[in-house]
């Protein structure tokens, strides 16, 4: 086996490992600017009033650009205080704390609408029936859980990937599918390699 991936799989994902990330500037997956496939969804779907959530936020780009369209109960969630020392550098007249810094699965409080954006991925794989039951827990009747999943099968990460039949049945049992395809309007480097989710909670 290769040592490499041997030491990344055995790696420990907790929150001394993303800050070192965000210190180091190891961040391959941050594109630099808002996803537009993830920011539109919302502006298109969603009323402004909406309680939304990001996990794994990092820089953030996402909710700066939908805090500045209106989104005024907008939250971001990182294990990284790192990550959010540089969101609240970047966009001072940004409520701080709606950054909040705290571990997702022990995060407490309800929302519309949870989107994801590499948070999925970045978990071990062996915390994704979790994620699915915490994702039930913060989502209101009827709440939304929607963003962008990696289209690869890769035994070793962060990133891990999956595809549609382990995503399919990962969460038809909680979650009525909308929508599982390919994402049309992914940014060039990841073109063809993510679908677009669309989940409602039953």
């Amino acid at each position: 086996m290769d040592p490499k991936k041997t030491v990344v799989s055995e790696t420990k994902l907790d929150a001394t490992y993303w800050n070192n990330k965000y210190v180091r500037n190891e961040i391959g997956w941050d594109i630099g600017y808002a996803n537009p496939v993830l920011v539109d969804f919302v502006l298109h779907n969603f009323k402004k009033e909406c309680k939304i959530l990001i996990p794994g936020l990092g820089n953030g780009y996402e909710l700066e650009a939908l805090w500045k369209n209106g989104y005024k109960n907008a939250i971001g969630l990182d294990l990284a205080p790192a990550a959010r020392e540089a969101f609240i550098t970047r966009v001072p007249d940004f409520p701080s704390d709606n950054y909040v810094l705290e571990n997702f699965f022990d995060h407490s409080s309800k929302y519309d609408l949870i989107v994801e954006q590499t948070f999925f991925c970045a978990l071990n794989p062996s915390l994704r029936a979790a994620y699915t039951i915490k994702m039930l827990e913060l989502l209101e009747p009827k709440g939304q859980l929607a963003g962008l999943l990696f289209n690869f099968n890769r035994e070793v990460g962060p990133p891990f990937g999956g595809d549609k039949e382990e995503y399919t049945n990962l969460f038809s049992s909680d979650f009525q599918i909308v929508k599982m395809d390919i994402c049309k309007e992914s940014i060039a480097p990841r073109l063809g390699n993510e679908y677009f989710f669309q989940l409602i909670k039953k």
